[in-house]
């Protein structure tokens, strides 16, 4: 009789077995098809300390462990002034999910709500560099977030209706700023529903948006952009069960021979530079 797995273990083996469809397999189609991690890669895994970093965090253990591809893995875990109550709760799940991080500390959120204009925007790209930065102080070359399925098909809807342009979420992308950098996201074809139900399967809990402003703006994030279209695209699914896998499909088999415009490497273009060639 074999001995009785710890709670980490049953996590880890969920993965594998009873989600294997719903979150392996995604996971690893993803790594593969967008080539995100290659041999002697130094990644840096970036937890927030969300459901979704905490589940990539534990993929990419897995696939470090058994995947084949040897490389070095770190996690980092950026406490931009949490509260004391969030700041517990990551290290507890650090401790049970057995993910060995190190934690570093910034004041992007004083630095965010303080400055005025677009708090979000500014603590976002602050993040990001903070990030880098950080991974590159530890060796690595590659950082990894925990970007899903969902969040490539909001970013697409969002950029149409509000940006006026349509523009994707890259499953990598180099760094404009710190050169020889790289962004993953391995979890690019994982649906946010099936990491929903693996918490839940699991009894895990994890912090929502632990911004200081959004706590004090409820009302505001609620009414958020990007809950709206997550509830349209919520509504639209009703009709069309596959609207989601159909705007997914669209971002990677887009004619430019349609397109009236476009814009690559900073640069515009126009279907008429071509028109009168034929």
């Amino acid at each position: 009789m074999g001995r009785e797995l710890a709670e980490h273990e049953k996590i880890e083996r969920s993965i594998i077995k009873k989600y294997r469809k719903e979150i392996w397999n995604p996971f690893t189609y993803a790594v593969k098809k967008y080539e995100l991690i290659r041999e002697g890669d130094s990644i840096a895994v970036c937890i927030s300390g969300g459901k979704d970093s905490m589940l990539l965090a534990k993929l990419m253990q897995e696939i470090h462990a058994h995947g084949g591809v040897p490389f070095t893995l770190k996690f980092i875990v950026m406490d931009p002034g949490y509260n004391p109550a969030n700041r517990a709760k990551i290290e507890e799940n650090l401790r049970k999910l057995h993910i060995d991080a190190e934690i570093f500390t910034s004041d992007i959120f004083d630095i965010a709500n303080n400055a005025g204009g677009n708090p979000c925007y500014l603590c976002a790209r602050m993040r990001r560099g903070t990030l880098y930065a950080k991974a590159r102080e530890i060796g690595c070359t590659k950082i990894a977030l925990g970007h899903h399925f969902n969040d490539v098909i909001e970013t697409t809807v969002m950029g149409m209706f509000f940006g006026a342009q349509l523009q994707a979420m890259l499953p990598k992308l180099h760094s404009t700023n710190f050169p020889g950098m790289e962004l993953i996201r391995p979890m690019y074809c994982i649906h946010e529903e099936d990491i929903l139900a693996w918490c839940r399967y699991n009894e895990l809990s994890f912090i929502q948006c632990a911004c200081r402003f959004t706590e004090y703006a409820a009302k505001d994030e609620m009414t958020s952009k990007r809950k709206e279209v997550k509830e349209l695209l919520r509504e639209l699914k009703k009709d069309n069960p596959d609207i989601e896998k159909s705007i997914f499909n669209s971002i990677h088999t887009v004619s430019l021979d349609t397109m009236v415009g476009w814009k690559t490497k900073g640069e515009e273009h126009t279907f008429l530079e071509h028109y009168y060639d034929t």
